[in-house]
Protein backbone atom coordinates (compact mmCIF):
# COMPACT_ATOMS: atom_id res chain seq x y z
CA UNK A 1 0.00 0.00 0.00
CA UNK A 2 1.11 3.50 -0.80
CA UNK A 3 -0.40 6.68 0.68
CA UNK A 4 -3.01 8.53 -1.33
CA UNK A 5 -2.97 12.31 -0.87
CA UNK A 6 -6.23 14.14 -1.48
CA UNK A 7 -5.93 17.89 -1.83
CA UNK A 8 -8.79 19.66 -0.10
CA UNK A 9 -10.11 23.20 -0.43
CA UNK A 10 -7.75 24.09 2.43
CA UNK A 11 -4.96 21.64 3.09
CA UNK A 12 -4.58 17.97 2.23
CA UNK A 13 -5.02 14.55 3.79
CA UNK A 14 -2.95 11.40 3.19
CA UNK A 15 -3.78 7.81 4.12
CA UNK A 16 -2.93 4.24 3.12
CA UNK A 17 -4.83 3.15 0.04
CA UNK A 18 -4.52 0.32 -2.48
CA UNK A 19 -4.24 0.72 -6.26
CA UNK A 20 -7.22 -1.63 -6.64
CA UNK A 21 -9.36 0.60 -4.43
CA UNK A 22 -8.19 3.67 -6.37
CA UNK A 23 -9.20 2.06 -9.65
CA UNK A 24 -12.62 1.19 -8.23
CA UNK A 25 -13.08 4.78 -7.01
CA UNK A 26 -11.98 6.04 -10.43
CA UNK A 27 -14.68 3.84 -12.02
CA UNK A 28 -17.34 5.22 -9.68
CA UNK A 29 -16.23 8.76 -10.53
CA UNK A 30 -16.51 7.97 -14.26
CA UNK A 31 -20.16 6.98 -13.72
CA UNK A 32 -20.69 10.17 -11.70
CA UNK A 33 -19.15 12.26 -14.50
CA UNK A 34 -21.62 10.73 -16.98
CA UNK A 35 -24.48 11.72 -14.66
CA UNK A 36 -23.12 15.25 -14.32
CA UNK A 37 -22.72 15.56 -18.09
CA UNK A 38 -26.27 14.29 -18.66
CA UNK A 39 -27.58 17.04 -16.38
CA UNK A 40 -25.37 19.72 -17.97
CA UNK A 41 -26.36 18.97 -21.58
CA UNK A 42 -30.06 18.72 -20.79
CA UNK A 43 -30.50 22.44 -21.31
CA UNK A 44 -33.32 24.62 -20.05
CA UNK A 45 -35.90 22.01 -19.07
CA UNK A 46 -35.98 19.89 -15.98
CA UNK A 47 -33.31 17.15 -16.22
CA UNK A 48 -33.98 13.57 -15.19
CA UNK A 49 -32.78 13.10 -11.60
CA UNK A 50 -29.51 11.18 -11.42
CA UNK A 51 -28.40 8.72 -8.77
CA UNK A 52 -25.93 9.97 -6.14
CA UNK A 53 -22.45 8.45 -5.97
CA UNK A 54 -21.62 6.75 -2.69
CA UNK A 55 -18.23 5.01 -2.54
CA UNK A 56 -16.96 3.23 0.57
CA UNK A 57 -13.55 1.73 1.28
CA UNK A 58 -12.47 -0.06 4.44
CA UNK A 59 -8.78 -0.71 4.97
CA UNK A 60 -6.39 0.96 7.40
CA UNK A 61 -8.96 3.77 7.34
CA UNK A 62 -12.61 4.04 6.40
CA UNK A 63 -13.17 6.29 3.39
CA UNK A 64 -16.53 7.45 2.12
CA UNK A 65 -16.93 9.65 -0.95
CA UNK A 66 -20.40 11.07 -1.63
CA UNK A 67 -21.69 13.34 -4.38
CA UNK A 68 -25.22 14.27 -5.43
CA UNK A 69 -24.93 15.20 -9.12
CA UNK A 70 -28.37 16.82 -9.15
CA UNK A 71 -27.16 19.93 -7.31
CA UNK A 72 -24.33 20.94 -9.67
CA UNK A 73 -24.65 22.75 -12.98
CA UNK A 74 -21.52 21.14 -14.45
CA UNK A 75 -18.83 18.58 -13.65
CA UNK A 76 -16.38 21.44 -13.07
CA UNK A 77 -18.50 22.90 -10.29
CA UNK A 78 -19.06 19.58 -8.49
CA UNK A 79 -17.72 18.85 -5.05
CA UNK A 80 -17.57 15.60 -3.11
CA UNK A 81 -18.12 15.05 0.57
CA UNK A 82 -15.28 13.02 2.08
CA UNK A 83 -15.35 11.15 5.37
CA UNK A 84 -12.07 9.62 6.48
CA UNK A 85 -11.84 7.91 9.84
CA UNK A 86 -9.99 5.38 11.91
CA UNK A 87 -10.30 4.41 15.57
CA UNK A 88 -8.78 7.73 16.76
CA UNK A 89 -9.74 10.34 14.18
CA UNK A 90 -12.62 11.37 11.93
CA UNK A 91 -12.43 14.00 9.18
CA UNK A 92 -15.46 15.12 7.19
CA UNK A 93 -14.83 17.75 4.53
CA UNK A 94 -15.44 18.76 0.93
CA UNK A 95 -13.09 18.42 -2.03
CA UNK A 96 -13.42 19.57 -5.61
CA UNK A 97 -14.31 16.65 -7.88
CA UNK A 98 -11.82 17.72 -10.55
CA UNK A 99 -9.02 17.86 -7.96
CA UNK A 100 -9.93 14.39 -6.64
CA UNK A 101 -9.73 13.05 -10.21
CA UNK A 102 -6.25 14.57 -10.59
CA UNK A 103 -5.12 13.18 -7.22
CA UNK A 104 -6.27 9.66 -8.16
CA UNK A 105 -4.51 9.88 -11.52
CA UNK A 106 -1.29 11.00 -9.84
CA UNK A 107 -1.57 8.17 -7.32
CA UNK A 108 -2.21 5.51 -9.97
CA UNK A 109 0.66 6.78 -12.14
CA UNK A 110 3.03 5.38 -9.47
CA UNK A 111 2.06 1.81 -10.34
Amino acid sequence: MSPLTINLLQGAVSFSFTPEAAEKLQGEIAILMNSLKAIAVHGGGRPTPQKAMEYRYTGDVFLEVFCNPNIYASPFAAKVLLTIRDERLKITTEAELTRLIEDLSTYLAQF
